[in-house]
């Protein structure tokens, strides 16, 4: 029972450190074009699979659930050096 417990206890610890070294959705601008893409402005930090992540909760405000990238642009700003488009289905 206390093996059980210990296992737990560090599954819980893992879970909170890789939360906590991951970007905080604040810091991505995210943005709608004409067409339905979203738009997102990464970090300098962040991974593609944090950018999908704020992509998809965007295209949850429309009641769908799958995002799929659609590119990845170079960008000059050295804040947000990559925009990821996603296309919401």
């Amino acid at each position: 029972m206390r093996l059980k417990n210990f296992g737990i206890a560090l599954l819980g610890c893992g879970l909170f450190v890789l939360a906590a070294c991951s970007t905080p959705t604040s810091e991505f601008g995210v943005y709608r074009q004409s067409d339905g893409t979203i738009g997102v402005h990464a970090p300098k930090d962040a991974k593609e699979s944090e950018a999908q992540t704020v992509a998809l909760a965007e295209c949850k405000k429309d009641g769908k659930r799958v995002v799929s990238i659609l590119e990845q642009r170079k960008t000059v700003n050295s804040n947000f050096p990559t925009t990821y488009l996603y296309s919401c289905r």
